[in-house]
């Protein structure tokens, strides 16, 4: 477990409950923390709450906390209900802009061809960040998470199991990807790229959803790296079926190329949007779609603990590709820890990032700093 420095346990909890207003029970709160520091013990959070109430937090009915500021400002009426006061929903660094928000309804009231491409990681199922599905993560209890064992006492990340969706669960999937490039159209200029990522079981639903959404599909870039999913002899048999592997090892992962149509030919798109193809990493080495990348280093997963967390090493080759000319807007819709806005950061691009989660918000505004300051080999 790594030590904390000085004080990070209490600011991860005021954090956490600066974000509830109507307070939070002592398990919500663990979460919080688990999100926005990583491992912590449950006493070290227990005993700070209990030594500082009633200075700084007030213990409600349920054993839930408030701080005390909110507490004393929102109470209200004689049932003692406490009042929901809105939480800042923006933060801003150099050329980032963090939204809280969900990405639908922000991008229904975006501005007409006012995004100049998008690269997201979106949630590959839905399912696996449901409300239901976030609460069992975060508790270590899996659902639909997959926590891998330990190897050579290395923590490993969480895995969403797209193997347990069901025909209906894809369905979701696909309606929700076409409402979202719908919408995304719009907001768009011509020529605009939008690369999403996915996973070699739902890359086909998502594609399908995107190309009847009328954005033109212009292949795939494969993030070529090892992963922890597949290669598993069946389960229970190990023994009996000892030379079997249920799927293939994972060795690569896809992230799906679109591109909004063109106005007129590439050279005049170029000219009036700034867009249209891919800035090459030199004049003489064009953009690939094979990107050699190691998993997200351990150094990197501590400065911002997301189970989704891609490394900044093949970020900012995505990122900075995806904008030809170097100039525009970069909108990750599912910001997460945001991993795109850093890299974008980077880079010297600006971008916007979306995120519904008040807990990931939280994360991401701590987390784009570090990243975007991360120092690259």
């Amino acid at each position: 477990m790594n030590k904390k420095r000085p004080g990070e346990v209490r600011d991860a909890i005021i954090n956490v409950l600066s974000s509830r207003p109507q307070g939070a029970s002592i398990a919500e709160i663990e979460d919080g923390v688990q999100i926005l520091i990583g491992d912590t013990p449950s006493s070290s959070i227990r005993s700070y709450l209990r030594l500082n109430t009633p200075e700084l937090f007030v213990r409600m009915e349920r054993a839930q906390y408030v701080l005390n500021e909110l507490f004393d400002t929102a109470i209200g009426s004689a049932q003692g209900a406490v009042k929901r006061i809105p939480a800042p929903e923006n933060f801003k660094f150099g050329k980032a802009e963090l939204v809280l928000s969900d990405c639908l309804d922000w991008i229904s009231a975006r501005e007409d061809n006012s995004i100049h491409a998008v690269v997201t990681d979106p949630p590959y199922g839905l399912f696996e960040y449901s409300e239901e599905q976030k609460s069992k993560l975060r508790s270590g209890k899996g659902g639909v998470w997959r926590i891998p064992p330990s190897f050579d006492g290395s923590k490993r990340s969480p895995l969403p199991r797209f193997t347990v969706l069901t025909a209906k669960d894809v369905s979701k999937l696909e309606d929700f990807f076409f409402d979202w490039a719908c919408r995304l159209k719009r907001v768009l200029v011509p020529g605009a790229n939008v690369v999403v990522a996915s996973n070699p079981l739902l890359s086909y639903a998502v594609s399908s959803a995107l190309a009847k959404a009328g954005l033109e599909r212009r292949g795939e870039i494969v993030r070529q790296v090892m992963t922890m999913r597949g290669g598993d002899r069946p389960k229970d048999a190990h023994e009996e079926f000892s030379e079997i592997s249920v799927m293939p090892r994972s060795m690569w992962e896809p992230w799906l190329v679109f591109r909004n149509p063109l106005d007129g030919r590439v050279q005049d798109n170029l000219r009036k949007w700034g867009t249209g193809g891919f800035r090459r990493p030199s004049k003489d080495k064009p953009f690939g779609d094979v990107i050699q990348s190691a998993p997200t280093h351990t150094k990197e997963k501590k400065l911002a603990p997301h189970p989704s967390l891609k490394p900044q090493a093949f970020m900012r080759q995505v990122v900075r590709g995806v904008l030809p000319l170097g100039e525009g807007v970069i909108l990750d819709s599912f910001a997460g820890s945001g991993s795109t806005l850093a890299a974008a950061e980077a880079i010297g691009y600006a971008s916007i990032g979306i995120e519904k989660d008040r807990e990931y918000f939280h994360l991401a505004q701590a987390s784009i700093p570090r990243l975007a300051n991360l120092k690259i080999d």
